[in-house]
């Protein structure tokens, strides 16, 4: 006798394996979870960079080449010889030329597991007269009528951090004013002046040179200072 399957259960086994997914459109389905949940794994969002906001000819701002670099300008806070604040805000601006050469000793030291941190880059000269009105002494400020190569955007004031960002000890502050500050003072413990002598020789491997009253001072150099133009360019500040 011939068995007879209900018509209604005859119909739900049809409508099941038109709905079974085939094995390449599972795979796909299973594919499209997994790449989906990496990409709300990965993807956050991300700023758009910013233009320059200066003459691109005649100014880098540091942090447009290698936001690595460390800046904490020590005038766009109280934490300074005057104790006054003297820029709007912190952003170290050089001539072009400078700019790539401090990049290039940033880089070399990067491979030796340190870092470069700028504490004074190009001064505006109403900036320089500031300084000078508050300690007008030839010794500690450069006379605005003469101008420094800070006001030419061809200085730096900088030091140098570790991997982790700590400033490495150079025997002295920033603008300490006295000779344990000096280049050929040697009577530090060998760590100091083994940071100082790593400072000296990377800086000058790119051109840029020490003055002798100032371990963390460095002018652009080939051969002689460079002369570029003093300088009145006041920066953009975003807040």
């Amino acid at each position: 006798m011939k068995t007879q399957i209900p018509f209604f259960l005859l119909l739900l086994f049809l409508f099941a394996c038109n709905n079974v997914p085939t094995e390449s459109e599972a795979t796909h389905e299973a594919d499209a979870s997994a790449i989906s949940d990496v990409v709300e794994e990965i993807v956050e969002p991300i700023e758009a960079p910013k233009l320059p906001d200066y003459d691109t000819t005649v100014w880098t701002d540091i942090l447009f080449l290698d936001t690595t670099i460390q800046v904490d300008m020590k005038y766009a806070s109280t934490d300074n010889f005057v104790q006054e604040k003297m820029y709007n805000c912190s952003r170290c601006f050089l001539r072009p030329e400078v700019a790539q050469a401090v990049l290039k000793a940033h880089h070399q030291l990067l491979k030796k597991g340190y870092g470069l941190k700028m504490l004074d880059c190009y001064r505006p000269r109403p900036i320089q007269q500031k300084l000078w009105d508050k300690v007008p002494n030839a010794s500690y400020v450069t006379p605005p009528s003469k101008g420094s190569m800070h006001n030419r955007g061809s200085a730096v004031d900088l030091t140098l951090v570790d991997a982790n960002g700590k400033e490495l000890d150079m025997g002295t502050g920033f603008d300490y004013f006295g000779k344990e500050a000096h280049q050929d003072y040697m009577e530090h413990p060998q760590e100091i002046l083994d940071n100082r002598e790593l400072l000296r020789e990377t800086m000058r491997g790119v051109g840029l040179y020490p003055i002798r009253t100032e371990w963390w001072h460095y002018y652009f150099s080939k051969g002689a200072p460079k002369n570029y133009e003093l300088s009145d360019m006041i920066w953009k500040c975003e807040h």
